[in-house]
């Protein structure tokens, strides 16, 4: 019997480690990840150097309704994971617009670049005028959402109507006493990342423990970009990123939103910033979505909360066809 389970546990080592080792890699700018739509590419030059940004430009099915919806993506996610509300409002006649920012998924990773939302809002709108959109409805999750909100403060005539979904910096972790880090601290972090620890931390934050077989697709985007030959050049850049995460706060902005506004919001989010370095008081009580999201709809003027009390950071994710409903009620509602 002995003899037995042994042989049984090298077996499942095995396994394991096989498993491990089939699982894909890509490129630094993804490639080898297949999108649901054809990629297009919009050049820009940008903080003295010529960039690639990476977009999905998908028109309506159907009868077209005239609308655009832009979707900015968050800093664990790309344009592909919109998918399924991409055919929700291509269906409902919305043409939709989905980039990856520069530093991100299928966009260039440059050496150099001087990461800011106001930055990034600037090149979205520069491709938005480049396809010939003056006005959208702008959809933003996680890293996105503060995206958004920036966009909004910065091109407000631009935005038909602003529509964040569980948006971090919901607060701000520097003042609220969340150790800073400087960029090579943010870089040994992420040089570290693999498959186990984006699953670990996803499952964990982003769904409070629960996890679905569905979700392994968007792991192993992630970890594939790790995992390849790029891995230094796409550690680098989401370094930059976080540390613009973290030290651009757009919160105490919020009473200057002058567009519509909803907030969706899934109550078993817990997505802080900073709080693995917080002291433990402290890090209890970051991340406090269903306090946060409150507390944002009433900064916002007029802003609109929808709340999913089953649900966490990745609604469109986590539950596709009942956000995707309730996005389309927003879109469409007076």
């Amino acid at each position: 019997m002995r003899r037995f389970l042994v042989i049984a546990l090298l077996a499942a080592g095995t396994a394991l480690s096989v498993s491990a080792a089939e699982r894909p890699t890509y490129g630094p700018q993804l490639e080898g990840f297949d999108y649901p739509h054809p990629v297009r590419r919009y050049d820009l030059d940008s903080q003295r150097q010529s960039l690639s940004m990476a977009y999905l430009d998908v028109a309506p099915r159907g009868e077209a309704n005239g609308r655009s919806v832009v979707l900015l993506h968050g800093k664990n996610f790309c344009a592909a994971t919109w998918e399924s509300a991409i055919e929700t409002l291509t269906g409902a006649g919305y043409r939709v617009i989905a980039p990856d920012q520069i530093g991100f998924c299928k966009s260039d990773k440059p050496e150099r670049y001087q990461f800011s939302f106001a930055q990034l809002a600037a090149n979205t709108q520069a491709l938005l005028a480049s396809l010939g959109i003056e006005r959208a409805a702008v959809v933003g999750h996680s890293m996105g959402g503060m995206l958004a909100a920036r966009y909004a403060l910065q091109y407000p005539d631009a935005v038909e109507r602003l529509l964040l979904v569980n948006p971090i910096g919901l607060e701000d972790w520097k003042a609220e006493g969340a150790p800073w880090r400087d960029v090579d601290a943010w870089y040994a972090g992420e040089l570290k990342t693999d498959f186990d620890s984006i699953k670990r931390y996803q499952r964990e934050v982003y769904y409070s423990g629960r996890w679905k077989p569905a979700y392994e697709r968007w792991v192993e985007m992630l970890a594939g970009m790790y995992a390849g030959p790029g891995k230094q050049q796409v550690a680098w850049n989401q370094a930059l990123a976080s540390d613009m995460v973290f030290n651009q706060p757009v919160v105490h902005e919020f009473g200057g939103i002058r567009v519509p506004t909803t907030l969706f919001v899934g109550q078993r989010d817990r997505t802080a910033i900073g709080r693995d370095r917080a002291p433990p008081e402290l890090a209890a009580r970051l991340g406090d979505y269903p306090a946060l999201g409150k507390r944002a709809a009433a900064a916002i003027p007029g802003a609109r909360l929808v709340e999913f009390d089953d649900l966490g950071h990745s609604p469109q994710v986590e539950a596709p066809a009942r956000f995707n409903a309730a996005l389309l009620q927003a879109l469409e509602a007076r």
